[in-house]
């Protein structure tokens, strides 16, 4: 059970250990509530091995939205249901060979972890990183983001609700002539994702994006809601713009969720948003690069926009 696989990636050689360890165990879901991602009632858990070969797999289309971008690790090393740890730092024993990002914070800095290749990727699968969270901004203009992300958060397991906004938002997003693209949080809802020009600061971003969010709340305030407490939203959707803030993180696309089934975070078409099929937790280790393969966000995200022209077409709605 501890004996170390070895793979060669590139010029690189990467060990597995302990490839048989239970990272997800397994569970049964007889009643249908939802907790058996794939949906057949049978769910038999998730080795590291499982996780490792999920990284493999996923890399060619998951590590253009990694590639310069500071990350935090979310690490289980004995599985969901051990402790995690959320890593910024990086340690000392990481491999030379890995990029390193030092990045500024309040009374100091910090050295993120950058993936910028596969050997990488399957190294921090070694080490228990079920789940990478991306900056929206790259090393080389570390507080200019080229990403903004609405964050589509229901009050309760209701992806209907999550439809619903993201087609209200992308609707919203097209008449101010910004392009958008989905993605499955593998947990309960959706990000809306929009590609920028890097041309704008962080707060810059984020006030656009409240603005967008406060312009939906408006317009359906018994379904939405930019409250940020959640005793004040109710059962209404949480339109959560927070992650577009210096050293925020949102989820990057492939990564697995640490959730009963393996669920992973994966991009789609919006045309899949008239599939019943879809929710959040559709997709898991097993079964997302056949998703990523279908390459749901084919040009979308290449051309970054300017918030200006945008900016002016909300403020004439808004009146």
């Amino acid at each position: 059970m501890n004996d170390a696989r070895t793979v060669r990636v590139g010029r690189r050689t990467v060990e597995l250990h302990r490839p048989d360890k239970i990272l997800f165990p397994a569970r049964d879901d007889p009643g249908g509530k939802g907790d058996d991602p794939g949906g057949d009632g049978d769910d038999p858990g998730c080795t590291k091995a499982d996780l490792f070969d999920h990284y493999r797999s996923v890399a060619p289309f998951m590590l253009p939205h990694l590639r310069g971008r500071p990350l935090m690790l979310e690490r289980h090393p004995d599985g969901v249901d051990g402790p995690r740890f959320m890593q910024k730092d990086t340690p000392d024993h990481y491999p030379d060979w890995i990029t390193r990002a030092e990045v500024a914070k309040q009374g100091g800095t910090v050295t993120h972890t950058v993936c910028d290749d596969t050997a990488t990727l399957l190294f921090l699968a070694d080490q228990a990183c079920l789940t990478l969270h991306r900056w929206l901004s790259r090393t080389g203009r570390i507080d200019r983001p080229d990403r903004l992300v609405f964050d589509l958060d229901p009050a309760k397991d209701d992806f209907g609700a999550v439809r619903d906004a993201a087609r209200l938002l992308g609707e919203l997003l097209d008449h101010m002539g910004l392009p958008s693209a989905l993605m499955t949080t593998g947990s309960r809802g959706l990000h809306v994702v929009v590609p920028l020009n890097g041309h704008h600061d962080f707060d810059d971003v984020r006030d656009f994006a409240k603005d967008v969010a406060d312009t939906l709340a408006a317009a359906h305030p018994e379904r939405f809601t930019t409250a940020a407490r959640k005793e004040a939203r109710g059962d209404r959707l949480y339109l959560d713009v927070q992650r577009n803030a210096y050293a925020q993180t949102a989820v990057a696309p492939f990564s697995v969720r640490a959730a009963p089934g393996a669920p992973v975070a994966v991009p789609i078409a919006w045309e899949q948003l008239d599939d019943p099929a879809v929710h959040a937790r559709r997709w898991t280790i097993e079964n997302a690069v056949e998703q990523a393969r279908s390459d749901p966000w084919a040009g979308v995200l290449r051309t970054g926009r300017a918030l200006g022209p945008a900016r002016r077409k909300l403020s004439a709605l808004r009146g």
